[in-house]
């Protein structure tokens, strides 16, 4: 494929993609939302409960305990990989499937060993996406069509088609393998884990090997399991001292709920009554049972369940966010700005909550409202300056209070983030006109200019 047509083609691409990653919960006033399958989930409380599986890890490979980021994509299929960027995914179908803590930080300690070893796929950086909420897709897509000059593999990601693609294009070598698995039970003996959970992810999916390639799990084809490797595994299990420590018990825990959470959000509420009956009195299973109930507008019988879990544990930031989501879905927008700030006590670091406060804030149409919106995402922009739905968001706040420059500005940063180049360069003129000079913003605005400015020239060149 011509240099002019790849540029095209990833450019199409990314225009596609470009609102990848979604929050779990409700987006919009409404029922909460359904999940495709390749969408990239955002969700604070899995979040947390991931980086928690991987903080020791890391520290004991040598690695920051911040420099690997986690991620969900849904997918029933079991997989995970890494990506440049040091960003780790697991596919829903990973997490929901395992037992325990114990086998997603096996697999976890393996994906840090291959990012550890710089065993992650590169793509140039011409052909790079200019933000980071494309990531996923980009790398997938752009680098799977574009570096087969196959367009059509790139449009199988994006329609569905991406467990095939993510299988051949993220393929390790056995010698790469080997070593991450090393690294795994090197980081595991050191934190005092069990080698148990990796051993046993492993011969779960050994049978798969035997399957034709379209039944398999995408794990198998992107990380060739062998004898040798389950060996190797075994062996140092029986030299290990942890190889019988159970899992901390606070994981395990955090472990229920986070299955708990992602089962309610993404099965059929009959599968989920059926998973967590009314006869199962557990803190995970009424989660489940709320989300099940809130996911369909039953707020009748959601909103009891969620009032038991809050008596119980009244300080836990993520059930008065999710009694936020339910009140904010059935537009009691005043009721939702409540349960928002009672999680925000508790959790106030959290940039979907912050945004979700916003959100409903935004929502209430008063004025009044307006300064806590724009502080909370300012907050939240702060954390992550890279979420064009809070800078859609900050905008559409402006917006209401008047401050047309600064809502323009606002704009003008979605746009960047998501490649709009031609609406950056119209929010830009549109805010210089109303900002004052030599301010922060206004040297922010020159900076965003010349950017889209540069990319647009780039594009014309490549044409």
């Amino acid at each position: 494929m011509p240099r002019a047509s790849r540029f095209a083609f990833a450019a199409k691409l990314l225009a596609a993609t470009s609102l990848c990653f979604v929050l779990i919960g409700t987006s919009g006033v409404g029922e909460a939302q359904e999940f495709s399958t390749g969408t990239v989930l955002d969700d604070t409380e899995i979040g947390m409960t991931l980086a928690a599986y991987g903080r020791p890890l890391l520290i004991a490979g040598g690695l920051q305990g911040n420099t690997v980021t986690f991620h969900m994509m849904v997918d029933d299929s079991i997989n995970a990989f890494a990506t440049p960027g040091n960003n780790i995914y697991f596919n829903t179908g990973t997490l929901l499937r395992a037992k325990n803590p114990n086998e997603v930080i096996g697999v976890m300690a393996h994906e840090i060993g291959h990012i550890a070893a710089g065993h992650v796929v590169m793509v140039s950086s011409d052909l790079a996406a200019p933000n980071a909420i494309s990531l996923l897709s980009t790398l997938l897509a752009v680098a799977a069509g574009v570096a087969s000059g196959n367009p059509e593999v790139g449009m199988a990601v994006l329609m569905g088609g991406q467990r095939a693609a993510i299988g051949s294009y993220l393929a390790f070598s056995r010698g790469q393998e080997a070593r991450a698995d090393q690294f795994a039970l090197k980081v595991l003996n050191d934190t005092h884990q069990s080698a148990k959970g990796l051993r046993d992810f492993f011969e779960r999916l050994s049978g798969d090997e035997l399957l034709v390639t379209d039944n398999q799990d995408p794990y198998v084809r992107s990380h060739p399991l062998t004898r040798d490797r389950m060996d190797s595994i075994e062996a140092a299990m029986a030299m290990s001292p942890y190889t019988n420590t159970p899992s901390d018990p606070d994981l395990e825990r955090q472990h229920r709920r986070m299955v708990a959470k992602l089962f309610a959000f993404l099965k059929p509420q009959i599968t989920t009554l059926q998973r967590y009956p009314a006869t199962d009195k557990s803190i995970e299973g009424r989660y489940a049972r709320a989300i099940a109930y809130y996911r369909r507008g039953q707020f009748d019988q959601a909103f009891p369940i969620v009032d038991t879990l809050l008596a119980d544990a009244p300080k836990d930031p993520f059930f008065w966010q999710i009694k936020g989501d339910m009140e904010l879905s059935r537009s009691h927008v005043e009721d939702a700005i409540v349960a928002y700030r009672e999680s925000l006590k508790h959790l106030p670091d959290a940039p979907e909550i912050l945004s979700a406060l916003a959100h409903a804030a935004v929502e209430s149409g008063k004025p009044e409202y307006a300064p806590e919106a724009q502080a909370a995402l300012k907050h939240a922009l702060a954390i992550n300056p890279e979420d064009p739905g809070a800078w859609d968001m900050l905008a559409r706040s402006y917006s209401q209070t008047d401050q047309t420059g600064l809502s323009a500005y606002a704009a003008a940063e979605r746009a960047i983030l998501l490649g709009q180049f031609g609406d950056v360069a119209r929010y830009c003129n549109q805010a210089e006109k109303l900002l004052e000079k030599d301010t922060p913003t206004w040297y922010r605005l020159q900076d965003i200019k010349i950017l889209a400015q540069n990319n647009m020239r780039e594009m014309r060149k490549r044409r």
